[in-house]
């Protein structure tokens, strides 16, 4: 069992407040959950207006596969029009 974990720091530059980026950040999350199937949160960052930790996790049965699976959630990361990406770290364990 390969369990694959994806770190992403976000800016959010159109909030304005906790509440403007809290429905960003809810929308990117339900959005990858529904599309790749993996578990997600905000994981650091939760008080400041417009940066996000974001944490996502999945798990395979290849490294692989795992690894693959987070690059395409991070490429769908990048090019997403509310947040942009600021840094982003892949693991497999």
């Amino acid at each position: 069992m390969f369990v694959g974990v994806l770190q992403v720091e976000l800016d959010i530059p159109a909030a304005h407040s906790l509440k403007d980026k809290r429905r960003v950040v809810k929308s990117v999350l339900e959005r990858l959950r529904r599309t790749f199937g993996v578990a997600a949160a905000e994981v650091s960052s939760q008080e400041t207006w417009n940066r996000a930790g974001i944490g996502i996790a999945c798990v395979s049965n290849e490294g692989r596969h795992a690894e693959s699976m987070l690059q395409k959630v991070l490429n769908t990361l990048e090019h997403e029009r509310d947040a942009v990406v600021l840094d982003a770290q892949i693991e497999v364990l």
